[in-house]
């Protein structure tokens, strides 16, 4: 069974928050069980988490990030998405295990990923088109702003057709508008 971003945010029982920590560019989305509805996480840790991850040489941004199956997020307690945009990654996690690891694209400067303490919204869908900066995306969920910031794939051009060159930047530059790029097979 393959669980990508938005499924793990459709499916959790629980609710979802976001933090994204200033200064050490880490956002992270956590699963509490135990909530009814969504709530800004109290305790942060600020240290950072070294992470020994095995992410393909060759990106293939139509795949999944890793050449292995999708964790089952149901037999974890405590999922967490984490999103390094120093590495221009992000981290699926059960509390510090890292289970799963994906390549991302964050914002370019003067675009940057915003920072700070968020919650997982509900605007989501399939597709959208941006006529303003031209781009769209496919498979995306807001956690700031409703519908601003979002988790998507690869963008696409006012046809639907995937912009090969920039999503061959996936994993490598933060190239995106603000919004966090994932492959086609991990946004889905």
């Amino acid at each position: 069974m393959k669980i990508s971003v938005q499924q793990l945010i459709w499916l959790t029982m629980g609710a979802i928050s976001v933090t994204m920590i200033s200064g050490f560019g880490h956002l992270f989305i956590r699963h509490h069980q135990a909530t009814v509805r969504a709530r800004p996480i109290a305790n942060v840790n600020h240290a950072t988490t070294k992470v020994k991850a095995s992410v393909p040489v060759t990106i293939d941004w139509h795949k999944p990030s890793m050449a292995r199956a999708y964790p089952k997020l149901a037999q974890y307690s405590a999922i967490s998405i984490r999103v390094s945009i120093k590495k221009q990654r992000v981290y699926l996690q059960n509390n510090e295990q890292v289970l799963y690891t994906m390549l991302a694209s964050t914002g370019k400067h003067g675009s940057d990923t915003p920072t700070g303490h968020f919650e997982v919204q509900a605007e989501r869908g399939l597709h959208f088109f941006n006529t303003q900066s031209g781009e769209g995306a496919n498979y995306w969920v807001s956690f700031k702003d409703h519908g601003i910031y979002l988790f998507h794939s690869v963008p696409v051009d006012a046809n639907n057709q995937y912009i090969a060159n920039e999503a061959k930047q996936l994993g490598k530059v933060a190239n995106s508008h603000g919004c966090i790029r994932l492959s086609i097979a991990d946004a889905k």
